[in-house]
Order: C-alpha cells, then sequence, then structure tokens
C-alpha cells in the first residue's frame, strides 16, 4: 500500500472501507497514528454516514489521565492480507485514524523528504 506525507507532515494513506453487512462502501484517507494501539478511529460522520451500528461502549484514559466513554462499532476494509474485520472508535475529530492494531506484523516506512508511505 502507498501514501503520501501531507504539507504539514501527517502520513496518510487510502482504505477503502465497508459496512459489515449491507456492503455500503466508501474510501477514507487516514492518517497514520503510531500513538494509538488500536485499529482505528473515525469522526462521527464518517460512521454514521457508512450506516455503522455501535457494538459496544468501553473506557478510554486520555493522555490528561481522564477516562472517557467510547463507542465501538465494526467494518470491513480492504487490507494487506485481504478483507479484514476490525472494530472502528467514534471520535470527535475530523481525520479517521488507523493505529499499530492494523500495523503489527507490517513494515511501515515513511520517507518525509519525498513525501512518500509506503506500507508492506
Amino acid at each position: 500500500m502507498k501514501g503520501r506525507v501531507d504539507s504539514v507532515g501527517r502520513a496518510l494513506m487510502q482504505i477503502a472501507v465497508r459496512h459489515p453487512t449491507s456492503g455500503a462502501a466508501a474510501k477514507w484517507t487516514v492518517w497514520i497514528d503510531t500513538g494509538f494501539s488500536g485499529e482505528l478511529v473515525a469522526p462521527m460522520s464518517l460512521i454514521q454516514q457508512l450506516g455503522l451500528e455501535s457494538e459496544s461502549t468501553a473506557y478510554a484514559r486520555l493522555a490528561t489521565g481522564i477516562q472517557v466513554p467510547i463507542d465501538l462499532y465494526r467494518c470491513k476494509i480492504d487490507w494487506l492480507t485481504g478483507e479484514r474485520d476490525v472494530e472502528v472508535v467514534s471520535s470527535d475529530g475530523q481525520v479517521p485514524l488507523l493505529g499499530v492494531g492494523l500495523l503489527y506484523r507490517h513494515k511501515l516506512t515513511i520517507n518525509y523528504p519525498a513525501k512518500t508511505v509506503t506500507l508492506k
């Protein structure tokens, strides 16, 4: 998979995302976040556009130490190893984040001078 580094230094990739049962599909440009140990974080607007349904609620501890409830969803993505079922955490952010849960067992190369991202 290939991506790019944008003008402010964010490593970005595009992924194909699908509703797990209806097959509704979208392409999301995700920001690679190696500080996030989960799979995907997505703004509620993208979750609603795809029609994902809340699976459960969990609690996350923010960097400030505050514990907050988060809604969890499921979707399917096209991934290096084929179709993959992944957990999506809802957020109030503007950009979906791709975390270490999807990067594990793969080689991520970010070349800032060339503004390229490669995931193998």
